[in-house]
């Protein structure tokens, strides 16, 4: 057992070491070098909302490509569609008579931390007091977890966690927002700068299906 403690001990030590060998400046510029090259993107993911007492997990693929270009297919529990072209957003549950559409300048919706994915912005001006997350365990051993205010979601968001791999890569995303409910993003088998078609990112009604207008096209 002091075997154990003391390996866990050390395990602690090194990734407070990793982390305080670099700044969270040096980290945030990393990240957004890696980014600002990245072209397209895709991952496994899954979603998972706590709150009012409820706790609800959703996964499936996601693709993104610039400029500003996501296609998130939901497979469990239920499939799902949202989709955007960089201007229109559209969602879709397969079955139903109806999907919606928006455009994507009028969105408020919890996605749009996903920006940094695509290299768009600078973490430090996107966010006040940026920091180390000392009290987030970290999903790896050696990844480092920041947090933040948006100041884009600012009034609806308390604070976005954003896990970062040894990579440079964001592998987790947690918003807080103000009435103290979380939605959590976590990506795997991540694959960068693969060739993705625009076709990929175009919503096409299937046969019956009508397309309407709505204020609402979240997940």
């Amino acid at each position: 057992m002091r075997k154990l403690l003391g390996l866990a001990g050390v395990l602690l030590l090194s990734v407070v070491c990793l982390a305080a060998d670099k700044s969270v400046p040096d980290i945030a510029k990393a990240v957004d070098e890696h980014y600002n090259h990245l072209q397209a993107f895709s991952a496994d993911f899954t979603e998972t909302y706590r709150g009012a007492g409820l706790t609800r997990s959703e996964s499936g693929k996601l693709w993104l490509k610039k400029p500003g270009k996501m296609r998130w297919e939901y497979q469990q529990p239920r499939e799902k569609l949202f989709v955007t072209d960089g201007s229109t957003a559209y969602f879709y549950v397969p079955g139903d008579q109806q999907a919606r559409r928006a455009p994507v300048k009028e969105l408020d919706d919890l996605r749009s931390p996903l920006r940094y994915l695509l290299g768009k912005t600078k973490l430090q001006k996107e966010f006040d007091g940026l920091d180390l997350a000392p009290k987030v365990a970290p999903l790896a051993t050696g990844n480092i977890v920041l947090h933040g205010q948006p100041k884009s979601l600012a009034g609806r968001v308390n604070d976005v966690v954003l896990e970062i791999a040894p990579d440079h890569r964001i592998v987790r995303i947690i918003v807080e927002e103000v009435d103290g409910s979380t939605t959590e993003f976590r990506f795997s088998n991540i694959i960068e700068n693969q060739p993705v078609e625009d076709a990929r990112f175009r919503f096409t009604p299937p046969p019956g299906v009508q397309v309407i207008e709505s204020n609402d096209v979240t997940p």
